[in-house]
């Protein structure tokens, strides 16, 4: 019986434990296929080496084709010390001569040094390491190449060049904020601008390559090509747009300004031919890339905004130009507070017309007080029909809102009709008053304001972008054609009579507004500050093109519209006009080809370009003053030639130039040149304004 109570007892051990270790096995497969799936999946892939392969990010061109962001690869080279095929043998016998080559090559320490590092890094098992941290240029890269153990490639010389993409900006600063730019890593892509707005179109899609490793050798097992991202045709035109800058950065100088606008955009089509922002970081330096200004900032426009104005009150029929309107001894009441014009002593008794082209701030303001002061809405909701309360939609990122009070708002008071007749306590954008000016200007049809022509890939173009129409018409027939006729007396009789040209009409508003300060209001610190504008088009008979200019906190105790503001639209519209308008400028050359095209010329010594311009037979529109170095842009009907300032201690811009005359101007001011690439100047590495010591080097790259 005992033997019988042990035998079963046995067996009851074995089975319990051959039951537990059942239940423990599947236990074990529920939790392998529940939670451990993903985990042995990544182990089961650990032999194959997965990457991501970039696509090459598009180019952004102007609207000739002319490059204005585009990628440079650089290159930073990396060793594998204990790469399969690099033996000791192999190592011996060429590490003296690649020591050799770059010590020759950076130049920054003797080929012993570079031998020993080498050496003691092999020693040490490195198999990333850095031979130096400068990184260089494709075209050096393919000297490096033929370097010994580096010509052998990655398995048996151990070379891995590392490419970095640098995005660079042929033109400069031209357009810069709103061409825009990346983030410190581009993976994240646009951060501003163009780059921002067109990022998914820019960047392509990456591709994937796998490399198994098979017999200890690494082979390809699949691979998925990225596609390249597209090249973005702007509107721009580079040189239109380096004439805005000049004319804008020289009235900023001159007038000690906090910042300032420029927007060229052709009338028709809404296309932006030209925009420039520009901010002072000191005295007398000002830069493009700080902030958009043309479109970010919504600020009170003043008189600017009387033309959306009166044009309400001429769409109700309350008023008519030949109607007169006593403006007074300069000075009149609204409740507690007071109006005054721009002449102390008063205009007395003016016509609509008159009061419009003297930009009599009582005159406009009794119109729209008399005629809407008990029905302010019908006033508010005219000019909301005009489109002027919403915002354009453009592409880049950061518009400014508009702001146009309604009445019943917690902000309305019983000021705020006469002086939003003048354009206080209304807000808007320099583009958004361009984008109505020019709608005026095109008989009534709003287009909304156009960056992008299109998309192109090698040249040829994928996608075009058609004009987008806002408000088919603003305003009636009647209105628009009064609205010009006060427009170009403004001109003619009013206001801006400083910037009429005999050539052709330029029709017009001028803008002079104080600035509000926060809290502090208007007179914060007991100091006033002022933004001077014009917006207008031109020629004015028929309209080609539409330009605003804005400058804001300009000192030295000139700060009226006409003066700050219409002499840069003038210069403006004087170049542009000279150079794509009048066809009685266009060359004889031209005139037997109708299909001829001037040359893009590189900038040069004035004297050797009249030369060669003169032989030619090409038309030379010459602003250089006489000046040895000169700048040149090349339109549709003459080569402008302008000065090229080269200021003592400073690094000169060499970009347009030639390699002769590139080289002879940076070695002239002490500097090392180091040229990479063929054709004219597209970028330097030292940034042109900036100090520096003789013997420094530079680098120049021609395409």
């Amino acid at each position: 019986m005992a033997i019988k109570r042990s035998i079963i007892f046995r067996v009851g051990i074995i089975y319990l434990f051959f039951l537990g270790l059942s239940f423990w096995l599947i236990f074990e497969l529920i939790s392998l296929k529940l939670f451990e799936a993903d985990q042995w999946k990544a182990i089961s892939h650990s032999g194959n080496d997965r990457n991501i392969v970039d696509a090459n990010r598009g180019e952004i061109l102007d609207v000739n084709g002319r490059k204005l962001a585009c990628s440079v690869p650089s290159y930073r080279l990396y060793m594998d010390l204990l790469a399969e095929g690099l033996t000791d043998e192999l190592f011996n016998a060429h590490i003296d001569s690649l020591a050799w080559h770059l010590s020759n090559f950076f130049r920054d320490k003797s080929a012993a040094a570079y031998k020993r590092d080498l050496t003691l890094a092999r020693q040490n098992g490195r198999r990333y390491h850095m031979v130096h941290p400068r990184r260089i240029s494709y075209t050096d890269l393919q000297k490096v190449n033929n370097f010994p153990l580096f010509r052998l490639g990655r398995n048996r010389g151990g070379f891995i060049p590392e490419q970095f993409d640098r995005r660079e900006l042929p033109f400069g600063s031209l357009a810069a904020r709103t061409i825009g730019k990346l983030y410190g890593e581009s993976s994240k892509g646009g951060m501003v601008g163009l780059e921002h707005a067109y990022n998914d179109v820019l960047s392509g899609t990456p591709g994937s390559s796998a490399m198994k490793r098979v017999s200890g050798r690494w082979v390809p097992e699949v691979v998925v090509p990225p596609v390249d991202g597209l090249d973005i045709v702007t509107t721009i035109d580079i040189a239109i747009q380096d004439v805005a800058e000049h004319a804008l950065r020289n009235q900023l100088v001159r007038h000690n300004a906090s910042h300032g606008v420029a927007i060229l955009m052709e009338v028709q089509t809404g296309a932006i031919k030209a925009i420039a922002n520009l901010h002072r970081i000191r005295q007398g330096v000002y830069i493009e890339d700080y902030f958009n200004y043309a479109i970010g900032a919504s600020t009170e426009p003043g008189s600017t905004f009387k033309l959306p104005v009166i044009m309400a009150a001429l769409e109700d029929r309350a008023i008519r130009i030949t109607d007169s309107i006593d403006t007074g001894n300069g000075a009149f009441r609204y409740f507690d507070q007071v109006m005054r014009d721009s002449n102390p002593s008063g205009f007395g008794k003016l016509s609509v017309s008159e009061i419009f082209e003297k930009s009599s701030n009582i005159g406009i303001s009794r119109i729209i007080f008399d005629s809407y002061k008990d029905n302010p809405r019908r006033f508010v909701d005219r000019l909301y029909n005009m489109d002027l309360n919403q915002p354009l939609g453009v592409e880049i990122h950061g518009e400014g809102r508009p702001l146009i009070k309604y009445p019943g708002d917690n902000s309305w008071s019983g000021t705020t009709l006469p002086w939003m007749s003048i354009g206080y306590e209304v807000k808007l954008t320099p583009l958004q008053t361009l984008t109505f000016y020019n709608a005026v200007a095109n008989k009534g049809r709003m287009v909304k304001p156009k960056f992008v022509k299109g998309y192109s890939r090698h040249g040829r173009m994928v996608k075009r972008f058609s004009s987008e129409v806002i408000n088919p018409s603003i305003a009636s027939r009647e209105t628009i054609e009064t609205a010009h006729q006060l427009l170009l007396g403004v001109v003619e009789r009013g206001t801006a009579t400083n910037i009429r040209n005999r050539q052709y009409t330029i029709a017009g508003k001028t803008g002079t507004a104080q600035v509000a300060r926060g809290a502090e209001g208007y007179r914060g610190g007991g100091n006033v500050e002022y933004q001077a504008s014009f917006v207008g088009y031109f020629p004015a008979d028929n309209p080609r093109y539409s330009c605003i200019v804005v400058v804001s906190a300009p000192s030295n105790n000139v700060y009226y519209g006409n003066v700050v503001a219409g002499t840069v639209f003038r210069e403006i519209s004087d170049r542009v006009y000279a150079t794509t308008i009048h066809e009685a400028s266009t060359p004889v050359i031209v005139a037997q080809n109708p299909n001829a095209v001037l040359p893009f010329s590189k900038g040069g010594t004035r004297d050797e370009l009249n030369k060669i311009y003169s032989r030619l037979g090409l038309p030379v529109y010459d602003k250089s003053t006489e000046t040895e170095w000169i700048s040149t842009m090349a339109t549709d009907s003459a080569i402008v030639m302008r000065p090229r300032t080269i200021p003592p201690g400073l690094v000169p811009s060499v970009i347009g130039m030639g390699a002769k005359d590139a080289i002879a101007v940076l070695e002239n001011a002490g500097l090392n040149v180091h040229i990479q690439g063929v054709g004219r100047v597209v970028s330097q590495s030292l940034a042109a304004g900036t100090s520096f010591r003789r013997g420094n080097t530079i680098y120049i790259r021609l395409n």
